[in-house]
């Protein structure tokens, strides 16, 4: 029963995003918001609202080792995995606007975060500063969006997006809503009574089942707009999700939770920089000539893999968990900095040269 319920409660949280998100992109697009600022947004947060019902309803029944785990482990995941994925499909183009603004966002905000949570506990008054960067982000891309329309008036664009009925559209995103209540809950019950079973920490369940579960959404819509060729979406997705991830998950969590949500040290000390880490690697992969390659994307999807193999082998105190550390210590992280650093050099001579001509 515990793993039925544990099922059940994912499918109702992919099924719910989708109907959320096809009802508020439809509403957004004949409100004339465009696609670019829709990608970023309404996709991207309505990706993301499974773990805002998942952290929302562990931080309320005290359970916020699953709150935290499951917005670091998403945001880990997202990078890491989806990225990786998609870029073996097919090379990932990242529109100019992602590197110059919201990827250096999302690094910002990664390091906040762990400045929140030195202390040990993420407050009403962190989720208050949280909320309001949100609210300052939303404005921003919406003063963008009206630069855009008025530009395309100026240019005569014509706006082809597909007319919808209203309430058709409204019930989507109130059917998503319930959806995703109901199964937060059955989800969120049935990762704690597995983890009980397992003998695992909740933290470790958020940072791994969790995280992948209610990052699915994510995996969907970045792998489709891959296939479908709208390649800067697929990166777009993921980023505008890691940025709701800190500003409104954590934020909205954090001022309803009774007590707020407590962070462990081991959070602090070690899954956060993972978190950082992962994100300052978006910046150079993004720099090099603005494509995320197929063997990027296989260092992404190895790193995930090495990162969950540490997080099972301290879990279980494994013998081979020192070889291990030893090995990506000394050989691969060092030699992926290097390759990195090398392939960031190349691309600045290459512009200078351009530029030069």
């Amino acid at each position: 029963m515990t793993i039925i319920l544990f099922l059940v409660g994912l499918v109702l949280l992919i099924v719910g995003a989708e109907a959320l998100v096809r009802g508020a992109s439809r509403l957004a697009a004949r409100l004339g918001v465009s696609s670019l600022i829709i990608g970023l947004t309404v996709v991207a947060f309505g990706t993301s609202s499974p773990e805002l019902a998942v952290s929302l309803k562990a931080a309320l029944s005290d359970q916020a080792g699953i709150a935290m785990g499951n917005v670091v482990g998403s945001n880990i995941f997202n990078v890491l995995f989806i990225l990786g994925v998609s870029a073996l499909i097919v090379p990932l183009v990242v529109a100019q606007q992602l590197i110059r603004f919201d990827i250096p966002l999302m690094i910002l905000l990664s390091v906040a975060l762990l400045l929140l949570t030195l202390d040990g506990l993420v407050g009403r008054f962190d989720g208050f500063l949280l909320v309001a960067g949100l609210a300052a982000y939303l404005g921003f891309l919406l003063w963008q969006n009206q630069r855009a329309n008025a530009l395309a008036s100026e240019e005569g664009a014509q706006d082809t997006a597909v007319e919808a009925p209203w309430a058709l559209n409204l019930g989507m995103v109130a059917g998503g809503l319930v959806l995703l209540v109901l199964g937060s809950r059955w989800f969120v019950d049935g990762a704690v009574a597995l983890a009980a079973y397992l003998g695992v920490s909740d933290q470790i369940i958020g940072l791994t089942i969790i995280a992948a579960g209610t990052s699915l959404p994510e995996v969907v819509t970045s792998l489709i707009a891959a296939l479908r060729g709208e390649r800067d979406i697929a990166v777009g997705n993921v980023v505008g999700s890691n940025i709701f991830n800190i500003l409104g998950v954590l934020g909205l969590t954090g001022l309803l939770a009774p007590s707020g949500i407590g962070v462990s040290s081991a959070m602090v000390g070690f899954d956060i920089p993972v978190m950082i880490a992962v994100a300052l690697a978006c910046l150079p992969i993004c720099f090099t000539g603005g494509v995320i390659s197929r063997w990027e994307g296989g260092v992404l999807l190895g790193y995930y893999v090495a990162y969950t193999v540490y997080l099972v082998l301290g879990q279980s105190h494994h013998d081979a968990l020192g070889g291990f550390n030893t090995m990506m210590v000394t050989f691969v992280i060092p030699l992926t900095v290097l390759t990195l650093a090398v392939l960031s050099l190349q691309e600045m001579r290459r512009r200078r040269a351009t530029g030069a001509r």
